[in-house]
């Protein structure tokens, strides 16, 4: 089975950087989108950022292009997302997700989510 397991979360000031991590198993994610979706309180999620884990091509939501980085570590199935220039609208819970390329609908793994709170 699919586990999805994030970790790196923290409280940071604004203009400060964080990576958060995703350690994944349970299959081959070679024929995967991995993305970095967040919630923060009142509001829906939003997907922050997608890589597809065989060519390593990505996708950013506006919001974030230029200062958040998606990327992969194919030898230890682990996903990342570096995190720089943090505004205090940043805060929020990140949650890793994965779904076959091949798939339609929703994203169908989740991780259990991981904290990030960015103090102005």
């Amino acid at each position: 089975q699919v586990q999805l397991v994030e970790s790196g979360g923290g409280l940071v000031q604004a203009g400060g950087s964080l990576r958060v991590s995703c350690a994944a198993s349970g299959r081959t994610f070679s024929s995967y989108f991995m993305a970095w979706f967040r919630q923060a309180p009142g509001k829906e999620r939003e997907l922050v950022a997608r890589i597809r884990w065989s060519d390593g091509s990505t996708d950013y939501t506006d919001s974030v292009k230029g200062r958040f980085t998606i990327s992969r570590d194919n030898a230890k199935n682990t996903l990342y997302l570096q995190m720089n220039s943090l505004k205090p609208e940043d805060t929020a819970v990140y949650y890793c997700a994965a779904h076959p390329v091949w798939a339609l609908g929703e994203y169908r793994y989740w991780g259990q989510g991981t904290q990030v709170t960015v103090s102005s």
